[in-house]
């Protein structure tokens, strides 16, 4: 991909956790946002979609009752 590293923060430091790469991704989105003033920009869009990765892969973790 782009300017954003492939590897997830977990496999480069096992000490995450998914909460802590969700709000590490989260911040690091917002202060680019604030940097690139756009939410179409393509390192923005980049992150954001590893974000959505993420919040997928731990909404997964606690499946809902039916």
């Amino acid at each position: 991909m782009g300017k954003w590293p492939s590897k997830t923060i977990e496999s480069s430091n096992r000490e995450f956790t998914l909460e802590d790469e969700i709000r590490l991704l989260r911040s690091k989105m917002e202060q680019i946002f604030i940097q690139e003033q756009s939410f179409t920009s393509e390192i923005v869009i980049e992150i954001s979609s590893l974000l959505d990765l993420k919040i997928n892969e731990y909404m997964k973790s606690f499946p809902t009752k039916k």
